[in-house]
């Protein structure tokens, strides 16, 4: 039986509410769950993270990846989250874990840790440059006591292409936490998601507008110039910013819309909040990309044809048509309980994996001190600037 597991995050931002995004959600409710299922749980973080599990902090929380800094800073900065998964990586390889949980998007656990039973959870799509510079090389070697799984059928296929087993296992909720039992505001359309370009927040507000609706949208503004250039000039009487909500202010505000909109304008891996919105019974309209048609069944919502305001506005008007009723039960689906059971089974799985000498192996990684400046790391951060939006 599983007993000591370690979860190793990514540290750009804290593990804490209100939530970055869905990555960051979904590992402190997957640190929570394994915690209270009696597994003894440390979790690799950036400061100021707050879970159920105990807490190695590695990364200042007054840290902060600025995507739109000049390259030399970028690099630095990466060389710097590159030292904190270095370190994490040493204190994880003295220590005696079962199982190592991988949410770092860090390219150095797969090549730094082949000894070591390890879930690896694809939380991107395959655009991350570190990580698929170690998997592409030909002299890449997975290690046998490494399973690979993601969120969705249609990241697993794009994922296939660079690693030779990946499972699915959708995201899951809580589904009765999403009831909070008001009523929807007729003519009201939400929205929730970091505010960056590649989310369409933009798209989002025209379509709506064009489907003659009020807009209510909420999430950290992630891309300060993006805000102020594109959405900023967008807000009005009938398009309102709420803030950066928690978790608990989601549940009112998801159950307020008459519809959910999700306008992801890249291969969106999942949409935490397109679920979530399901459970509140409000029916979600969504762009054709990523996993958007996955989530959205005929009866819960309707995608659009195509990635244009036009297309968009008319699946508005038809979500709008389905049944709150049909819509939560489509929810039923992502259950929390099925998701927690299904990475319990395959770190079960890795456990019992024996080591076996004809993989490869690598030196074994320094301690190194993330507090100092950041020495030739910086091509192993895993997260290169291009990707801060991709969570």
């Amino acid at each position: 039986m599983l007993v000591k597991l370690a979860i190793l995050s990514h540290m750009h931002h804290p593990i804490a509410e209100p939530f970055e995004g869905g990555t960051e959600a979904h590992t402190a409710m997957l640190a929570n769950a394994l915690v209270e299922r009696g597994h003894e749980v440390t979790l690799f973080a950036k400061e100021g993270s707050v879970t159920k599990a105990i807490t190695h902090q590695l990364v200042p929380k007054d840290f902060e990846f600025i995507r739109t800094a000049t390259p030399w800073v970028r690099v630095q900065q990466a060389g710097f989250l590159a030292e904190a998964v270095h370190h994490s990586i040493g204190v994880i390889q003295a220590s005696n874990f079962d199982a190592v949980i991988n949410s770092s998007l860090s390219a150095l656990p797969f090549s730094f840790m082949p000894s070591l039973p390890m879930m690896t959870i694809l939380h991107t799509p395959p655009t991350l440059s570190d990580v698929n510079a170690v998997i592409s090389d030909p002299d890449w070697i997975p290690s046998h006591r490494h399973e690979y799984v993601t969120v969705s059928t249609t990241n697993a296929e794009a994922w296939r292409a660079f690693l030779p087993r990946v499972e699915v296992v959708r995201n899951g909720i809580h589904i009765d936490q999403w009831t909070p039992g008001i009523e929807a505001t007729p003519g009201l359309a939400v929205w929730a998601a970091r505010i960056t370009p590649e989310k369409g927040l933009h798209l989002a507000i025209d379509a709506v507008r064009a489907a003659g609706l009020d807009f209510e949208f909420a999430g950290p503004r992630s891309h300060a110039d993006y805000f102020q250039s594109e959405i900023v000039p967008r807000l009005g009487p009938r398009v309102r910013y709420r803030g950066h909500l928690a978790h608990r202010d989601l549940r009112s505000f998801f159950a307020s819309g008459a519809v959910f909109v999700a306008s992801p304008l890249w291969a969106e891996p999942f949409g935490l909040t397109v679920v979530e919105a399901l459970a509140s019974g409000t029916p979600v309209a969504a762009l054709p990309n990523g996993a958007m048609r996955e989530l959205i069944g005929p009866l819960a919502g309707a995608v659009a044809t195509q990635t244009s305001v036009v297309a968009l506005a008319d699946a508005i008007r038809a979500a709008l048509e389905c049944d709150s009723g049909e819509v939560r039960r489509s929810a039923m689906r992502f259950s929390f309980e099925t998701m927690i059971g299904r990475y319990e089974e395959i770190l079960a799985r890795v456990a019992a994996t024996p080591m076996s000498r004809s993989g490869r192996w690598c030196a074994p990684i320094h301690k190194a001190n993330v507090g100092t400046k950041p020495v030739g790391t910086a091509r192993q951060s895993g997260v290169d600037a291009a990707q801060e939006g991709a969570r």
